[in-house]
């Protein structure tokens, strides 16, 4: 007794024995286990739908910064893109922004006190380039303005474009040595003889001004600077403001509104414009994303649909004899005495094998096989449809019986 007592199981709340602790740990890795078989699961799906948001963010950073869909460069656009902010701080200058959409309506009001701003959101022709270079009016060129070489003819851009940033004057012109830093960059120039380049890009100024004809040309590489979004960084107020604000009126040329493009031809000497076409509204950016979510879906296509290698064939554990297949079957019939369903399978086999011997169709009717059978073999005719087709045998013997008759009559078919 004392010997069993001293070896039994500790009472609860006692010490847990070292092997008790060890035994606990198989439930914690089976847990890690199935975290890990979860994990391999769900990667494939998580991959998918990483490939996808970033199919859908990506255009979003390559797209221009702050456009939200406004009217670039326009002084009557609030959106973070137009140059509405700009206009009121002239117009508290005492500058009066005249805001035209017509390339005829800014060649009658520019005159030799205005100013007349043309960006690259300007929609003009080579014929209406001519006419406003033919103005007047000092020029404002803002940005990849169309027909730049009349407009500001001794000016060549430079093809490859630099990225917008701040940078400092540089130069000894007066409204950019006041404004200081400034937010520019997009397009690089070489200016005619005699004119002054301010913020070098890479070695060339992105902001160039001259006088040709008795008029000042100012040319900038891009008009972020401008912008309600950039307006109050650096010194880009002031800039905007002392290029914009030279003279006491300021002719600003915008691109018509939608409405208005129907009657572009009605305008005096300029081009009819056609009307925009439905994937000309669409945004830049869509293109990229639809581009880049059809290369991660043929990605993942093809990652997920990789093929395997050939199929391996395996090596059975254990080889079963048909005999043994057949034995076991016949068992769990008598088993459940199944004798029904016993005699069917038999009947059902023998027919299988007899019908293609007379010749006739695997659909053929009961007492159609029936008849072939009686002719080729002799037999009485209800004595083989009641063995082919009669009912169940009640007990063990019957069935026996059954499965020598139907052995019988196909080897009689078979022989004959």
């Amino acid at each position: 007794m004392s010997t069993r007592t001293s070896d039994s199981r500790p009472a609860t709340g006692g010490p847990t024995p070292p092997e008790a602790e060890e035994t606990a740990s198989p439930p914690e890795t089976g847990t890690a286990v199935v975290k890990t078989g979860r994990w391999r699961r769900l990667r494939g799906i998580v991959l998918v739908g990483i490939i996808v948001v970033a199919a859908a963010v990506v255009p979003l950073l390559l797209s221009p910064s702050g456009d939200t869909g406004g009217r670039y460069a326009d002084p009557a656009d609030t959106s973070l893109v137009g140059t509405r902010a700009l206009a009121e701080v002239l117009a508290d200058h005492g500058v009066a922004v005249e805001r035209v959409d017509d390339v005829s309506a800014a060649v009658a009001t520019a005159d030799s006190d205005s100013l007349l701003v043309v960006t690259e959101a300007s929609e003009v022709s080579e014929a209406d380039a001519r006419r406003l270079a033919a103005s007047p009016a000092d020029r404002l060129i803002v940005g990849r303005a169309p027909h730049l070489g009349i407009l500001a003819a001794g000016v060549t851009p430079r093809n490859r474009a630099t990225r917008a940033r701040s940078r400092e004057p540089e130069c000894g012109l007066r409204a950019a040595v006041l404004a200081g830093s400034a937010h520019l960059g997009g397009l690089s120039f070489t200016g005619p003889a005699g004119s002054t380049g301010c913020y070098p890009a890479e070695g060339r100024p992105t902001l160039v001004r001259y006088v040709l004809d008795g008029r000042t040309v100012t040319v900038a590489g891009d008009g972020g600077f401008m912008t309600n979004l950039r307006l109050a960084e650096d010194g880009n107020a002031a800039l905007a403001l002392n290029l914009a604000g030279a003279k006491r009126r300021l002719v600003w040329l915008v691109a018509p509104d939608l409405g208005d493009r129907s009657d572009a031809g009605e305008t005096g000497g300029s081009d009819a414009t056609e009307a925009r076409s439905l994937g000309d509204l669409v945004p830049d950016g869509v293109g990229w994303a639809v581009l880049q979510l059809v290369i991660a879906v043929a990605v993942a296509a093809v990652w997920r649909g990789r093929r395997l290698g050939p199929v391996v064939v395996e090596r059975l554990p254990v080889i079963v004899r048909a005999s043994e297949t057949v034995e076991g079957r016949g068992r769990l019939y008598r088993a459940r005495r199944a004798r029904d369903r016993a005699a069917l399978a038999l009947r059902a086999a023998a027919a299988d094998r007899i019908v293609p011997r007379l010749g006739l169709p695997p659909a053929a009717a009961s007492d159609e096989v029936a008849a072939a059978v009686a002719v080729r073999t002799g037999e009485d005719l209800n004595h083989v449809r009641t063995t082919l087709y009669g009912p169940a045998p009640t007990d063990d013997a019957g069935l026996v019986a059954l499965a020598e008759h139907l052995d019988r009559l196909e080897r009689q078919v078979r022989d004959s």
